[in-house]
Parts: structure tokens; C-alpha cells; sequence
């Protein structure tokens, strides 16, 4: 018996991250920012949609800081 994939559509999960990588409330930390990239940046790259992302404040995006993973994917 083969195994049987289970697919979905990646624009509502795109959708959904971009929307928890705005947040700026308390539970938005760092880390839980930087989850969310590299979660959707892998299964972007699996399923070969990956396009780059954007900076929601390019002022804030310095290396390893909250506005660094303040991110939008297309």
C-alpha cells in the first residue's frame, strides 16, 4: 500500500504568518517571530514557492532583533 500525501494550500498558512509577524504585542517576541520564518520559509522552499520576503519597517530590521523577523512573504 503506498503512502498517500496530504496537501494543502500555502496561501491561507502565507496569509496567516504574515499576519502573526505583525503583531507587537508581548507574546510577539523574537523567538517566536524567527519560528515563524524559518517554519514557512521551509515549507515554502518544500514546495518550491519561495519568492523572498520584505521588512515591514526597514528602519527596524537590524540583525537578531525583533524587527528583523517583522517580515512579509509573498
Amino acid at each position: 500500500m503506498s503512502k498517500r500525501k496530504k496537501t494543502t494550500r500555502i496561501i491561507p498558512i502565507i496569509t496567516w504568518t504574515n499576519q502573526q509577524l505583525m503583531r507587537k504585542d508581548i507574546m510577539a517576541t523574537k523567538d517566536f517571530k524567527m519560528g515563524l520564518c524559518v517554519l514557512l520559509e521551509k515549507i515554502l522552499l518544500m514546495s518550491d514557492g519561495y519568492e523572498g520576503f520584505a521588512f515591514q519597517d526597514i528602519d527596524d530590521s537590524e540583525i537578531d532583533t525583533c524587527g528583523y523577523y517583522s517580515r512579509i512573504y509573498n
